[in-house]
Protein backbone atom coordinates (compact mmCIF):
# COMPACT_ATOMS: atom_id res chain seq x y z
CA UNK A 1 0.00 0.00 0.00
CA UNK A 2 2.85 2.38 0.88
CA UNK A 3 4.19 1.26 -2.35
CA UNK A 4 1.12 2.72 -4.33
CA UNK A 5 0.93 5.59 -2.49
CA UNK A 6 4.68 6.68 -3.07
CA UNK A 7 4.82 5.74 -6.95
CA UNK A 8 1.49 7.84 -7.12
CA UNK A 9 3.02 10.99 -4.76
CA UNK A 10 6.19 10.64 -7.07
CA UNK A 11 3.98 10.64 -10.30
CA UNK A 12 1.65 13.14 -9.09
CA UNK A 13 4.67 15.71 -8.77
CA UNK A 14 6.10 14.96 -12.49
CA UNK A 15 3.00 15.55 -13.66
CA UNK A 16 2.80 19.27 -11.66
CA UNK A 17 6.56 19.60 -13.00
CA UNK A 18 5.31 18.67 -16.71
CA UNK A 19 2.23 21.24 -16.15
CA UNK A 20 3.99 24.28 -15.00
CA UNK A 21 4.61 27.01 -17.69
CA UNK A 22 7.70 28.55 -17.24
CA UNK A 23 6.67 33.02 -16.89
CA UNK A 24 9.16 35.51 -17.76
CA UNK A 25 9.51 36.11 -13.52
CA UNK A 26 11.30 33.06 -13.64
CA UNK A 27 14.38 34.48 -15.92
CA UNK A 28 14.63 37.52 -13.71
CA UNK A 29 18.75 38.12 -12.28
CA UNK A 30 18.29 39.17 -8.72
CA UNK A 31 21.11 41.85 -8.79
CA UNK A 32 21.14 42.47 -4.86
CA UNK A 33 21.28 38.73 -4.11
CA UNK A 34 24.50 37.74 -2.24
CA UNK A 35 25.70 34.82 -3.79
CA UNK A 36 29.36 34.92 -2.88
CA UNK A 37 27.85 33.65 0.87
CA UNK A 38 26.38 30.73 2.09
CA UNK A 39 23.64 32.32 4.49
CA UNK A 40 22.99 28.81 5.68
CA UNK A 41 26.36 28.84 7.08
CA UNK A 42 27.00 32.48 8.40
CA UNK A 43 23.79 31.76 10.40
CA UNK A 44 25.50 29.22 12.59
CA UNK A 45 28.49 31.20 13.71
CA UNK A 46 31.47 29.49 15.83
CA UNK A 47 30.58 31.40 19.09
CA UNK A 48 26.99 31.45 18.35
CA UNK A 49 26.99 27.62 18.90
CA UNK A 50 29.79 27.33 21.77
CA UNK A 51 26.94 29.36 23.14
CA UNK A 52 23.73 27.26 22.38
CA UNK A 53 25.80 24.16 23.25
CA UNK A 54 26.93 26.03 26.58
CA UNK A 55 22.95 26.84 27.57
CA UNK A 56 21.85 22.94 26.73
CA UNK A 57 23.93 21.72 29.62
CA UNK A 58 22.00 21.87 32.69
CA UNK A 59 24.85 21.55 34.93
CA UNK A 60 26.46 24.57 33.31
CA UNK A 61 23.26 26.84 33.34
CA UNK A 62 23.13 25.96 37.23
CA UNK A 63 26.60 26.70 37.86
CA UNK A 64 26.53 30.22 36.10
CA UNK A 65 23.10 31.10 38.19
CA UNK A 66 24.86 30.03 41.18
CA UNK A 67 27.75 32.78 40.18
CA UNK A 68 25.23 35.39 39.37
CA UNK A 69 23.38 35.42 42.12
CA UNK A 70 26.97 35.00 44.41
CA UNK A 71 28.15 38.26 42.56
CA UNK A 72 24.72 39.97 43.05
CA UNK A 73 24.40 39.27 46.86
CA UNK A 74 28.28 39.78 47.15
CA UNK A 75 27.63 43.72 45.27
CA UNK A 76 24.32 44.62 47.32
CA UNK A 77 24.37 41.65 50.39
CA UNK A 78 26.53 44.17 52.61
CA UNK A 79 23.86 46.84 52.50
CA UNK A 80 20.97 45.24 53.09
CA UNK A 81 21.05 44.88 56.79
CA UNK A 82 21.87 48.20 57.44
CA UNK A 83 25.51 47.75 59.44
CA UNK A 84 29.59 47.92 57.84
CA UNK A 85 31.55 45.04 57.87
CA UNK A 86 33.66 46.30 60.86
CA UNK A 87 30.60 47.46 62.99
CA UNK A 88 29.88 46.48 66.33
CA UNK A 89 26.57 46.31 67.34
CA UNK A 90 25.02 47.38 70.01
CA UNK A 91 21.50 47.60 71.10
CA UNK A 92 19.93 49.79 74.10
CA UNK A 93 17.61 47.97 76.22
CA UNK A 94 14.76 48.44 78.33
CA UNK A 95 17.39 50.50 81.45
CA UNK A 96 18.65 52.64 79.01
CA UNK A 97 22.33 50.78 79.07
CA UNK A 98 23.35 49.87 75.79
CA UNK A 99 23.98 45.68 75.04
CA UNK A 100 26.60 44.26 72.92
CA UNK A 101 25.04 41.85 70.57
CA UNK A 102 27.64 39.21 70.84
CA UNK A 103 27.49 35.51 69.41
CA UNK A 104 23.72 35.72 68.72
CA UNK A 105 22.49 32.91 66.65
CA UNK A 106 20.60 33.60 63.44
CA UNK A 107 16.94 35.31 64.00
CA UNK A 108 13.94 36.98 61.97
CA UNK A 109 11.67 37.93 64.71
CA UNK A 110 8.79 37.34 62.31
CA UNK A 111 9.60 34.20 60.89
CA UNK A 112 10.16 32.89 64.82
CA UNK A 113 6.71 34.16 65.52
CA UNK A 114 5.15 32.87 62.73
CA UNK A 115 6.67 28.98 63.46
CA UNK A 116 6.55 29.53 67.32
CA UNK A 117 3.94 31.72 68.21
CA UNK A 118 5.82 33.57 70.86
CA UNK A 119 8.48 36.47 70.49
CA UNK A 120 11.84 36.52 71.31
CA UNK A 121 12.34 38.13 74.94
CA UNK A 122 15.60 38.88 75.17
CA UNK A 123 16.97 42.49 74.36
CA UNK A 124 17.22 41.87 70.84
CA UNK A 125 13.79 41.06 70.73
CA UNK A 126 13.34 43.25 67.00
CA UNK A 127 16.94 42.81 65.63
CA UNK A 128 17.17 40.55 62.58
CA UNK A 129 20.28 38.53 62.12
CA UNK A 130 20.39 36.75 58.93
CA UNK A 131 23.32 34.58 60.09
CA UNK A 132 23.80 35.81 63.35
CA UNK A 133 26.70 37.89 64.90
CA UNK A 134 30.08 36.76 65.70
CA UNK A 135 32.13 36.85 69.66
CA UNK A 136 32.35 40.90 68.71
CA UNK A 137 29.02 41.47 68.05
CA UNK A 138 29.53 42.28 64.59
CA UNK A 139 26.33 40.95 61.67
CA UNK A 140 27.62 37.79 59.76
CA UNK A 141 25.65 38.66 57.06
CA UNK A 142 27.08 41.24 56.03
CA UNK A 143 30.93 39.87 56.74
CA UNK A 144 30.47 37.17 54.53
CA UNK A 145 28.46 38.90 51.09
CA UNK A 146 31.42 41.62 52.12
CA UNK A 147 34.14 38.62 52.22
CA UNK A 148 32.50 36.88 48.95
CA UNK A 149 33.30 40.31 47.60
CA UNK A 150 36.74 40.63 48.42
CA UNK A 151 37.48 36.93 47.58
CA UNK A 152 36.11 37.46 44.03
CA UNK A 153 37.77 40.53 43.36
CA UNK A 154 41.11 39.16 44.67
CA UNK A 155 40.63 36.28 42.26
CA UNK A 156 39.22 38.08 39.51
CA UNK A 157 42.29 40.40 39.33
CA UNK A 158 44.46 38.07 39.69
CA UNK A 159 43.34 35.92 36.98
CA UNK A 160 43.34 38.59 34.34
CA UNK A 161 46.95 39.54 35.19
CA UNK A 162 48.23 35.71 34.98
CA UNK A 163 45.90 35.62 31.59
CA UNK A 164 48.07 37.99 30.35
CA UNK A 165 51.51 37.55 31.29
CA UNK A 166 50.91 33.61 31.03
CA UNK A 167 49.26 34.13 27.41
CA UNK A 168 52.15 36.24 26.39
CA UNK A 169 54.89 33.90 27.24
CA UNK A 170 53.42 30.97 26.25
CA UNK A 171 52.80 32.47 22.64
CA UNK A 172 56.41 33.88 22.50
CA UNK A 173 58.17 30.93 23.90
CA UNK A 174 56.04 28.33 21.26
CA UNK A 175 56.51 30.87 18.32
CA UNK A 176 60.17 31.96 18.37
CA UNK A 177 61.30 27.84 19.47
CA UNK A 178 64.95 26.60 19.82
CA UNK A 179 67.66 28.02 22.10
CA UNK A 180 64.84 30.88 23.45
CA UNK A 181 61.78 27.92 23.89
CA UNK A 182 64.46 26.10 25.93
CA UNK A 183 65.65 28.69 27.99
CA UNK A 184 62.12 30.04 28.88
CA UNK A 185 60.66 26.34 29.72
CA UNK A 186 63.68 25.47 31.96
CA UNK A 187 62.31 28.86 34.09
CA UNK A 188 58.91 28.09 34.06
CA UNK A 189 59.99 24.43 35.43
CA UNK A 190 61.60 26.65 38.21
CA UNK A 191 59.46 28.37 38.97
CA UNK A 192 57.01 25.29 38.74
CA UNK A 193 58.78 23.65 41.23
CA UNK A 194 58.70 26.06 43.77
CA UNK A 195 56.07 25.05 46.52
CA UNK A 196 53.17 27.97 47.24
CA UNK A 197 54.03 28.12 50.65
CA UNK A 198 57.66 28.69 49.92
CA UNK A 199 56.84 31.68 48.40
CA UNK A 200 54.11 33.33 50.66
CA UNK A 201 56.77 32.59 53.25
CA UNK A 202 59.11 34.95 51.93
CA UNK A 203 56.74 37.18 50.51
CA UNK A 204 55.23 37.17 54.32
CA UNK A 205 59.10 38.36 55.52
CA UNK A 206 58.95 41.26 53.01
CA UNK A 207 55.53 42.50 52.74
CA UNK A 208 52.97 43.45 55.44
CA UNK A 209 49.90 40.89 55.74
CA UNK A 210 46.76 41.80 53.78
CA UNK A 211 45.27 41.48 50.56
CA UNK A 212 48.31 42.90 48.06
CA UNK A 213 50.43 39.75 49.70
CA UNK A 214 47.41 37.13 48.45
CA UNK A 215 47.95 39.42 45.13
CA UNK A 216 51.29 39.15 44.66
CA UNK A 217 51.30 35.60 45.36
CA UNK A 218 48.88 34.66 42.94
CA UNK A 219 50.47 36.47 40.78
CA UNK A 220 53.79 34.44 40.99
CA UNK A 221 52.44 31.02 40.58
CA UNK A 222 48.98 31.35 38.48
CA UNK A 223 50.17 32.09 35.42
CA UNK A 224 52.36 29.28 34.79
CA UNK A 225 49.40 26.79 33.69
CA UNK A 226 48.38 29.60 31.41
CA UNK A 227 51.79 30.02 29.57
CA UNK A 228 51.63 26.13 28.71
CA UNK A 229 48.17 26.27 27.55
CA UNK A 230 49.34 29.34 24.94
CA UNK A 231 52.96 27.10 24.21
CA UNK A 232 50.75 24.15 23.39
CA UNK A 233 48.19 25.89 21.21
CA UNK A 234 51.00 27.90 19.25
CA UNK A 235 53.18 24.99 18.77
CA UNK A 236 49.86 23.10 16.94
CA UNK A 237 49.17 26.99 15.11
CA UNK A 238 52.19 28.03 13.97
CA UNK A 239 53.02 25.82 10.81
CA UNK A 240 49.62 25.95 9.14
CA UNK A 241 49.25 27.22 5.94
CA UNK A 242 47.09 30.72 7.12
CA UNK A 243 50.62 31.40 9.13
CA UNK A 244 52.70 30.87 6.52
CA UNK A 245 50.80 32.71 4.31
CA UNK A 246 50.99 35.56 6.53
CA UNK A 247 54.76 35.24 6.91
CA UNK A 248 55.26 35.18 2.55
CA UNK A 249 53.07 38.54 2.79
CA UNK A 250 55.61 40.36 4.97
CA UNK A 251 53.79 40.35 8.57
CA UNK A 252 56.41 40.88 11.18
CA UNK A 253 56.48 38.74 14.17
CA UNK A 254 54.21 40.22 16.77
CA UNK A 255 51.52 41.19 14.11
CA UNK A 256 51.45 36.66 13.52
CA UNK A 257 51.63 35.85 17.14
CA UNK A 258 48.96 38.44 17.95
CA UNK A 259 47.01 38.91 15.22
CA UNK A 260 46.99 35.48 13.70
CA UNK A 261 47.57 32.92 16.20
CA UNK A 262 46.06 34.87 19.93
CA UNK A 263 42.56 34.66 18.22
CA UNK A 264 42.69 31.07 17.59
CA UNK A 265 43.70 30.41 21.33
CA UNK A 266 40.78 32.33 23.13
CA UNK A 267 38.83 29.03 23.25
CA UNK A 268 41.47 26.68 25.57
CA UNK A 269 42.22 29.75 27.54
CA UNK A 270 38.60 31.06 28.47
CA UNK A 271 38.63 27.06 29.54
CA UNK A 272 41.68 27.70 31.73
CA UNK A 273 39.93 30.62 33.49
CA UNK A 274 37.24 29.16 33.83
CA UNK A 275 38.93 26.60 36.11
CA UNK A 276 41.60 28.86 37.36
CA UNK A 277 39.38 31.20 39.10
CA UNK A 278 38.24 28.61 41.70
CA UNK A 279 41.47 27.88 42.80
CA UNK A 280 42.45 31.53 43.07
CA UNK A 281 39.54 31.77 45.52
CA UNK A 282 40.51 28.40 47.26
CA UNK A 283 44.10 29.49 47.26
CA UNK A 284 43.06 33.03 49.02
CA UNK A 285 40.64 31.29 51.40
CA UNK A 286 43.81 29.15 52.42
CA UNK A 287 45.83 32.35 53.11
CA UNK A 288 43.73 34.00 54.87
CA UNK A 289 42.48 30.70 57.02
CA UNK A 290 46.42 30.43 57.82
CA UNK A 291 46.89 33.91 58.93
CA UNK A 292 48.81 35.59 56.45
CA UNK A 293 46.16 36.82 54.25
CA UNK A 294 43.11 39.63 54.80
CA UNK A 295 43.41 41.12 58.11
CA UNK A 296 40.94 42.91 60.34
CA UNK A 297 38.69 45.02 60.19
CA UNK A 298 38.95 43.41 56.69
CA UNK A 299 37.78 39.98 55.79
CA UNK A 300 37.55 37.40 52.87
CA UNK A 301 36.08 33.84 52.75
CA UNK A 302 38.89 32.31 53.99
CA UNK A 303 39.55 34.68 57.40
CA UNK A 304 35.65 34.48 57.86
CA UNK A 305 36.40 30.36 58.17
CA UNK A 306 39.40 30.59 60.38
CA UNK A 307 37.85 32.94 62.94
CA UNK A 308 34.23 30.27 62.90
CA UNK A 309 36.71 27.56 63.61
CA UNK A 310 37.90 28.82 66.31
CA UNK A 311 34.48 28.74 67.98
CA UNK A 312 33.10 25.37 66.14
CA UNK A 313 32.44 23.37 69.14
CA UNK A 314 30.30 26.03 70.78
CA UNK A 315 29.20 28.28 68.31
CA UNK A 316 29.02 26.13 64.75
CA UNK A 317 26.87 28.75 62.96
CA UNK A 318 29.23 31.28 62.81
CA UNK A 319 31.42 28.83 60.38
CA UNK A 320 28.53 27.46 57.78
CA UNK A 321 27.48 30.43 55.88
CA UNK A 322 31.20 31.34 54.72
CA UNK A 323 31.85 27.56 54.33
CA UNK A 324 28.57 27.44 52.48
CA UNK A 325 29.17 29.83 50.26
CA UNK A 326 33.00 29.14 48.94
CA UNK A 327 31.58 25.71 48.20
CA UNK A 328 28.88 27.10 46.16
CA UNK A 329 31.78 28.97 44.30
CA UNK A 330 34.30 26.29 43.82
CA UNK A 331 31.24 23.48 42.43
CA UNK A 332 29.68 26.29 40.04
CA UNK A 333 32.81 27.23 38.52
CA UNK A 334 33.75 23.88 37.89
CA UNK A 335 30.40 23.79 36.08
CA UNK A 336 31.22 26.20 34.41
CA UNK A 337 34.16 25.15 33.31
CA UNK A 338 33.11 21.74 32.09
CA UNK A 339 30.64 23.45 30.15
CA UNK A 340 32.66 25.66 28.23
CA UNK A 341 35.11 23.08 27.65
CA UNK A 342 32.36 20.67 26.34
CA UNK A 343 30.54 23.45 23.95
CA UNK A 344 34.34 24.71 22.38
CA UNK A 345 35.26 21.16 21.89
CA UNK A 346 31.53 19.09 21.43
CA UNK A 347 31.69 15.51 21.42
CA UNK A 348 30.03 13.85 18.19
CA UNK A 349 27.41 12.09 20.17
CA UNK A 350 26.41 15.64 21.31
CA UNK A 351 25.75 17.54 18.47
Amino acid sequence: MSKKLKKSSLQMAAEAAEAYVPVDEDFVLDVDQDIQTDKNYASQGFWKGVITRFFKNARAVIGLVIIVLIIILAVIGPHTSGHGYAEVIKVENASGKKVLARSIPPRVPGLHKLFTGEEYEDDFAESTFLFGTDTMGRDLWTRVWYGARVSLIIAFVTIIIDMIIGMSYGLISGFFGGFTDIGMQRFVEVANSVPRLVIVGVLATFMPKGIWLVIVALLLTEWIGMSKIARAEMLKIKEQEYIMASRTLGANNFTIIFRDVLPNTIGPIITQIMFSIPTAIFTEAFLSFVGVGIVLPQCSIGSLISDGFTNITTLPYQILPPIIVLALLMLAFNFVGDGVREALAPRIEDM
